[in-house]
């Protein structure tokens, strides 16, 4: 996904599912994101859809996760510009209205459970089904037993 925003090409984290455990996260390093496991050190990459992007910004925003690497941690600007880069590739009208609505929320700086509650409904509009953390939960152990 291309934005105008500069995004970083170091993975940024958005929390682990036990303490000392593998974190999960996403980077972007060219024109799409990536979604990340790292474990003991090594990072899995792989290709990341709107609703797997979607999932890891509600997580962050509702604290579901323990946290990560706070040197890595993602913040405010690197959701919004996420946020920003899927409007633009928003499968319908409807899903691109309800994610400018979580990016006002982010970008104003509204509670974490009002931006969550956005990125859900946009989540919906997209077809999403499983709940957010359960789909992130099962992607990392995919790709835990795939290395």
């Amino acid at each position: 996904m291309e934005g105008a925003a500069a995004q970083p090409e170091t993975p940024r984290s958005i929390g682990r599912f036990e303490p000392n455990g593998a974190w999960i996260g996403f980077d972007h390093p060219g024109a799409t994101y990536r979604f990340i496991v790292v474990h003991g050190g090594q990072t899995i990459a792989a290709s990341a859809d709107a609703d797997l992007l979607i999932a890891l910004a509600i997580a962050h925003y509702t604290e579901a996760l323990g946290g990560g690497p706070p040197d890595l941690e993602a913040t405010p600007a690197d959701l919004s510009a996420l946020v920003r880069d899927l409007i633009q590739e928003a499968s319908s009208p409807g899903q691109r209205a309800l994610l400018a609505e979580a990016l006002d929320a982010i970008d104003d700086g509204l509670a974490g459970d009002a931006v969550a509650s956005r990125l859900a409904a946009a989540r919906i509009a997209g077809n999403a089904q499983a709940d957010p953390v359960e789909l992130l939960l099962a992607r990392a152990e995919e790709l835990l037993r795939g290395r």
